[in-house]
């Protein structure tokens, strides 16, 4: 790293600079404790971890400033926005935020800062991801029967009512066309989620270890270690999967084996079992991130049907012709852009890219129906 002391004429420069990270270091600080103030346990453990580190770096500042330091500052926007949610609510939604904010370190190109922040801001965005993905594989199940049913609502029926109302249908037609659009895709919706998260959780059951395998190692024979094919089926070459069969037995003989699948009576964990504990963890975490059929198919039911309620509320307000379409078009244009942004910041991708792509399948599909219905319109009429 070069000296850091500014010139005379680059010293103002440097210490707005320098003050701001300040700033910002103290701002990102401030986001980690109101975030651990919301949990237990690890996680909280880990985000007061994160909150020291960006300790370290406003002292590295501090440092530089020496008695420049001057008033204080605010952090950027964005991370008081981000503060601001966290102390409000402390969700996935934030930790998401956050991974982005750590993604735009510029400590890395910043001849102020040292590798070590530099590498820090890196790993921290690991970090933060891991937290963030524990909360996404939560609720991903019902959000992704949540988003999906809110933009099949919002795109299916304004393509519905758009089309309809091109060909010259009256509007009280538009208008019951739009809420048997909205019933009938709300149920259909709703039966295909649970069909679908069902059927994935049966699969899951039937490929998971359960527990009736581990009762059966203490009275395996020896020699012919049967338990090896076990670990064969599941991927281990022959020789490693003989030799942990082999392990498995000899701690069954000791008497360490206590069939719970870690095979290590002092809780060490060697995934022992033929269950396999590890394998069962997984299970657990995969049914978790499918979630259950009834909460998909209500997710998918009340978010379809209020997606596919926008649409048409222009019409029972009493609206008709363009005027109608131009509301309709327009309220379901924000409420894309909303969806949208919103699964971009949760999936850590840029929320205007997936906000303004969402905007644009669901116009395009919207523009097809509504030419359709003036084509079709003009040859009945």
């Amino acid at each position: 790293m070069t000296d850091p002391t500014p010139t005379r004429a680059s010293s103002a420069k440097h210490l707005r600079r320098w003050r701001q990270n300040l700033a910002d270091e103290r701002a990102e600080a401030a986001v980690y404790r109101d975030l651990a103030s919301r949990r237990t346990g690890e996680e909280r453990a880990i985000l007061l971890a994160l909150a020291r580190a960006e300790g370290r770096h406003e002292a590295h500042w501090l440092d530089l400033l020496g008695d420049d330091v001057g008033r204080p500052l605010r952090g950027d926007f964005r991370t008081r926005t981000l503060g601001w949610l966290a102390r409000r609510f402390g969700s996935v939604f934030v930790l998401a935020l956050a991974q982005r904010a750590e993604s735009r370190s510029t400590y890395s190109t910043d001849r102020d800062a040292t590798a070590a922040m530099a590498a820090d801001e890196r790993i921290h965005e690991e970090v933060v991801r891991g937290l963030a993905t524990r909360g996404r594989n939560r609720m991903s199940g019902s959000f992704r029967a949540a988003v999906f049913g809110a933009n099949d609502g919002l795109v299916s029926n304004l393509a519905l009512i758009l089309g309809i109302g091109a060909s010259g249908a009256s509007h009280s037609t538009v208008l019951l066309t739009g809420m048997a659009g909205l019933l009938a895709g709300a149920l259909s919706m709703a039966a295909g989620e649970y069909v679908s998260v069902r059927s994935q959780r049966e699969l899951l059951e039937a490929s998971s270890s359960t527990l009736h395998a581990d009762g059966a190692v203490l009275d395996l024979d020896v020699d012919a270690n049967e338990l090896a094919l076990v670990y064969r089926a599941r991927g281990m070459e022959a020789d490693d999967a003989a030799a942990h069969a082999r392990e498995v037995l000899r701690r069954a003989g000791e008497g360490s084996y206590s069939g719970d699948g870690d095979g290590d009576g002092d809780g060490g964990g060697s995934g022992a079992g033929a269950g396999e504990g590890a394998g069962r963890d997984a299970a657990v975490d995969a049914h978790e991130s499918v979630g259950t059929g009834a909460q998909a198919a209500l997710s998918s039911f009340c978010f379809f049907a209020t997606g596919a309620l926008i649409p048409v509320l222009p019409y029972l307000f009493g609206l008709e012709g363009l005027a109608a379409v131009a509301v309709a078009s327009l309220l379901v244009g924000g409420a894309l852009l909303i969806t949208g942004a919103t699964v971009g910041v949760l999936s850590g991708g840029p929320p205007v890219r997936r906000a303004l792509r969402q905007l644009a399948i669901g116009y395009g599909a919207a523009a097809v129906t509504y030419v359709l219905g003036l084509v079709f319109g003009a040859n009945l009429g």
